[in-house]
C-alpha cells in the first residue's frame, strides 16, 4: 500500500478538511481534520478511521497507523 492509497481509504470514509498520510509503507502516521470529530473522544475518533480502513487493519495490509486527530477548530487553533 501507498501513502496515497491509505490516504485515499481514509478521504472516502471521512469528510476530511485536511489529510496527511506519511511513511514506510507498513508504519503510517497521519493528520486528520474531520468535523466527524465533534463531540468524540480521542479513542472514539480513533475507532471512526479504523472503521474507515476496515479489514486492511486486520489483514496487516496496514500494520500500525499513528494518528493525530483533530476538529476543524482545534486544527485552526494550533496555527494551521
Amino acid at each position: 500500500m501507498t501513502a496515497q492509497e491509505l490516504q485515499a481509504l481514509i478521504a472516502a470514509g471521512l469528510p476530511c478538511q485536511h489529510l496527511d498520510v506519511s511513511g514506510d509503507g507498513r508504519h503510517w502516521q497521519a493528520v486528520i481534520v474531520s468535523s466527524a470529530f465533534e463531540g468524540l473522544r480521542l479513542i472514539q475518533r480513533h475507532q471512526k478511521v479504523y472503521a474507515t480502513l476496515g479489514r486492511r487493519m486486520q489483514t496487516d495490509e496496514v500494520h500500525a497507523l499513528s494518528m493525530k486527530t483533530l476538529t476543524p477548530a482545534e486544527w485552526s487553533a494550533q496555527g494551521a
